[in-house]
């Protein structure tokens, strides 16, 4: 499958919990998507991810590793498991990518 989004002008399905998100393709327990957060403190239990922060800044404190300040442009890498609290300074939008997602 092969195509190309606008990411900036993606509509993406609110979560509720400040969170919003479109899952682009899925297959092969690899996930691929766009994801965003408004501002705030959130706490997560991260899958095996790489992701490409598109727009806004936070902070993102890694449970006995390192605190990772990400913005625009910037790629992160999360080890499955990774306990992480996520201070959103601005709205944060990713592009992203999970393995071993099941689908």
């Amino acid at each position: 499958m092969s195509f190309v989004v606008h990411v900036a002008d993606a509509v993406l399905e609110a979560s509720g919990d400040g969170t919003a998100a479109a899952v682009l393709h899925e297959a092969g327990g690899v996930e691929r998507g766009i994801w965003e957060i408004e501002p705030g403190t959130a706490t997560d239990i991260e899958a095996d991810e790489i992701f490409v922060v598109i727009e806004g800044r936070a902070t993102i404190v890694i449970e006995d590793g390192p605190t990772l300040e990400v913005g625009p442009g910037d790629v992160c890498v999360f080890d499955k498991g990774a306990r992480t609290t996520w201070h959103v300074h601005e709205r944060l939008r990713k592009v992203y990518q999970i393995t071993g997602s099941g689908g």
